[in-house]
């Protein structure tokens, strides 16, 4: 008999200065916002949940982080994310996938890929 886990989910936490431009900046880019309090929100697109703190001496240069979103089409969440200040259109890679990348304005990257169509 197989043992079963209870699904397994990942929120990466990132700090910001801001919560309130935090959010703002998330809603543009097509998430669902809410706020805990003053100083913990949360962005929501699709199956991932980013969790934002406010973090005194953060610094977007040293104390930024990251995240991965494996989406189904690159070049759609790009285009959806066009007008959104720091985002890259997204480029073949040599390892299969094509990506893209978003930063905020705390300094955060979400890079995203989807796989390259096979020459099959």
């Amino acid at each position: 008999m197989a043992h079963e886990h209870p699904e397994i989910r990942v929120s990466p936490i990132f700090p910001v200065t801001d919560l309130l431009r935090a959010l703002a900046h998330y809603a543009a880019l097509g998430c669902t916002v809410s706020a805990h309090d003053e100083g913990y929100g949360f962005a929501a697109l699709g199956g991932v949940e980013l969790h934002l703190v406010v973090t005194e001496g953060h610094d977007p240069l040293r104390t930024a982080a990251a995240a991965y979103l494996h989406v189904p089409d690159a070049d759609a969440l790009a285009a959806r994310w066009a007008g959104v200040e720091r985002t890259s259109a997204p480029v073949d890679t040599d390892y299969g996938l094509r990506e893209g990348a978003h930063v905020d304005p705390d300094g955060n990257l979400l890079r995203f890929g989807s796989p390259l169509p096979s020459d099959g």
